[in-house]
């Protein structure tokens, strides 16, 4: 019998989220307004492939410089865009510079060929031009709503994952109704911290890295989604990552046609993240710990820095601490001896703990490991009569895993083998070179990501660490052996050939050390022997760490520990990586784009992420000579693996530093034969955006 304060609900509830989503989608194939149908029908032209439609308009451009516009045909299309011709068939594309306003556009092509493009600000994989950027009228009469967005699509796709999350929360009703409230209070105390540092200054650090490719794929999935398009051309954008982050982020992507919405959704992964450590620490100790162990890891550097931007960190961080939860209660409540109910319960919990690390997978492929944490967590906690039961059913596990990534991903439902395999390959190529331990080099040793934890982790926190260590080695029970796999197993990825880009590979470890952290809190708090002890110790911790993250905004990305002598120390001796997505780069880009002269030409020294140079549309003249520049923007000297010889004359007129780190610079020469008088005074530089 339920309980008085539990709901029996109808057997048939299930059919009520089903309803609501497949009306959902009804709702958007009636008021969706494909993107050729937002352009005028126009009489074909010889010079059109045969058996073509032609459509014609205007398309708005936000914001001027080099395109890369084109389109996705089965068969011959023809495009005209602002001057250039583009003809053929497949994934068709070419890079054309225009001014910001509305711009011509034909097309002659088959019913179901895509618009595509590339924005300025944007690379990677092209994205599907939307409906709002188009319009039937010339350029001249053209108006537009939101261009490049996809509102409806955006508001369609919120509620049906809002469908999605209350259906498996209604599922585990029973589960969380017997969470104590004091627990519920410390998850969402946690939350509201989590997501307060990670949306204020949200984008202050700039574009970085993967964010456009993210973007741009995620944006693409979602239309393809609620289009029910599972074709196998509609999955091939970004497909050497797997697609629930783009999926989930790609959300935010319809909404606005910058990153803010969906880096704002990458926010809440993560705080949901770091709130799951609640429950968590109240398993392997008590609430506070676990409390602790939640606002420890909302304010690490590490975190924060990828739960502001478009990647596939934030999601990791988000399925790692729920799979091992789930892990620590496949046997809550099981009687003592099992029978056939309880061990029915058993196989669906298992079935569901095989979902979550599949939901995992498809996120990153390195989260496979946290199937082997899982097991181990399962075997380690598993009641002495219901090891028979256990191993029988252990099975389901691996196998729900591999069927959910199976059915997430339409990429593999033809030939996943072949996909699969086409996905790590791409994945196999060498990396960029980077500095590491006073070398430049994209094969660094074992201890990379071992090295780079102890670099990036706060000192103070790097001390309750100790602590905590010290605490698990002593107690010796099941909870230590846990914390300590949750440490160790996502550092197996070190024995692959993905050794780069610092912690991002190893996110989950820095769970783990939020969790160490705690519990080195907690056993110094009984070594006081003073009842405020707990509570001084641990908001000493917190506010150290608060003053931490206020001394690296925004750069969170280029935080190293006091240990290391800071971001300068680690770039003079290039033991570490600094500047290494891009961060910074955009207010140097804003001194150009404010002060140059129209058609100067701009000097780029910038090597990795040249992607993220966005100039104003007249100043993509690149000079075939350094000393031809009028500007020069110098990104992350310190470790640069290319020649960039400043000249003499060059004036620095913008230096972008953190923590003794130059990020950019910005250098200025009075051009030899100019429009600007050379005793016109420069401006002073903008502090930033």
């Amino acid at each position: 019998m339920p309980g008085p304060h539990q709901v029996t609900l109808p057997r048939w509830w299930g059919a009520v989220p089903l309803a609501l989503i497949a009306g959902l989608f009804a709702l958007r194939a009636a008021l969706h307004t494909p993107a050729l149908d937002a352009l005028a029908p126009v009489a074909s032209d010889p010079r059109d492939p045969p058996g073509t439609t032609a459509r014609a308009g205007a398309m708005a451009i936000e914001r001027g410089g080099p395109v890369l516009i084109g389109f996705q045909s089965d068969t011959d299309a023809r495009l005209q865009f602002a001057g250039a011709e583009i003809r053929g068939r497949g994934v068709v594309k070419q890079r054309v510079i225009v001014l910001h306003g509305a711009a011509p556009i034909r097309f002659a092509g088959p019913p179901d060929a895509r618009l595509m493009w590339s924005p300025v600000g944007r690379r990677g994989d092209p994205e599907y031009v939307s409906a709002s950027s188009l319009s039937p009228e010339p350029p001249d009469r053209a108006t537009f709503d939101a261009p490049g967005t996809a509102r409806l699509d955006g508001a369609i796709a919120l509620a049906m994952l809002v469908i999605v999350v209350a259906a498996l929360c209604t599922l585990a009703r029973r589960r969380l109704a017997a969470v104590p409230r004091a627990t519920w209070i410390a998850m969402g105390a946690t939350i509201v911290v989590a997501l307060a540092v990670r949306l204020m200054g949200q984008g202050d650090q700039g574009q970085t890295w993967d964010e456009d490719v993210n973007w741009a794929a995620a944006r693409n999935y979602v239309t393809n989604v609620l289009a029910l398009d599972f074709a196998d051309r509609s999955w091939i954008w970004n497909y050497e990552h797997p697609p629930v982050m783009k999926l989930l982020d790609g959300i935010g992507a319809q909404l606005s046609s910058e990153m803010g919405p969906a880096r704002s959704l990458s926010a809440l992964w993560s705080a949901l993240g770091c709130a799951l450590l609640v429950p968590i620490g109240v398993r392997l100790a008590r609430l506070r710990v676990g409390l602790v162990a939640g606002l420890v890891a909302a304010l690490l550097p590490p975190l924060v820095a990828h739960g502001q931007v478009v990647g596939h960190e934030a999601p990791t961080v988000l399925w790692w601490a729920l799979g091992i939860l789930l892990a620590l209660g496949v046997h809550d409540g099981l009687p003592e001896a099992p029978d056939a109910a309880s061990r029915r319960t058993l196989a669906y919990r298992l079935c569901w703990l095989g979902a979550a690390v599949g939901i995992a997978v498809a996120s990153r492929f390195v989260n496979g490991l946290l199937g082997v944490l899982v097991v181990a967590i399962v075997a380690i906690r598993v009641p002495r009569p219901w090891w028979r039961a256990t191993a029988i059913r252990a099975a389901l596990t691996p196998l729900t895993s591999v069927a959910t990534v199976i059915a997430v991903w339409p990429r593999l439902w033809g030939h996943p083998i072949a996909a699969l395999e086409q996905s790590l390959k791409r994945l196999g190529q060498s990396h960029a070179l980077e500095p590491y331990l006073g070398q430049i080099t994209n094969e660094p040793g074992w201890h990379y990501f071992l090295v780079y934890l102890a670099a990036t982790l706060p000192l103070g926190v790097a001390l309750a660490v100790v602590a905590g260590i010290v605490r698990s080695a002593a107690d010796r029970g099941r909870a230590a052996l846990i914390v300590a796999l949750w440490f160790l197993v996502p550092l197996l990825v070190m024995f692959s050939p993905v050794r780069q880009d610092g912690v991002r590979y190893v996110m989950p470890c820095i769970l783990a050390l939020a969790m160490l952290a705690a519990l080195g809190v907690d056993a110094l708090a009984r070594l006081a022997r003073w009842k405020h002890a707990f509570p001084a110790l641990a908001a000493a911790l917190l506010l150290y760490q608060g003053l931490v993250l206020a001394r690296t905004a925004p750069y969170y990305l280029d935080y190293f520990g006091e240990h290391t002598g800071g971001a300068g120390a680690v770039a003079r001796r290039r033991a570490f990586e600094t500047g290494w997505w891009g961060e910074g780069l955009d207010r140097a880009l804003d001194v150009v784009n404010v002060f140059a002269r129209r058609g100067a030409l701009v000097h780029r020294c910038i090597f990795g992420p040249g992607h993220l140079a966005w100039f104003r549309e007249d100043l993509w003249t690149v000079p075939t000579d350094l000393r031809q520049a009028e500007w020069i923007v110098d990104y992350s000297p310190a470790t640069r693996t290319f020649p960039c010889p400043i000249p003499r004359d060059a004036t620095l007129v913008y230096e972008n530093v953190h923590d003794g780190v130059t990020l950019a610079a910005v250098y200025y020469r009075v051009p030899t034969s100019s429009a600007w008088p050379s005793a016109a005074p420069l401006p002073p530089a903008p502090a930033g955006r």
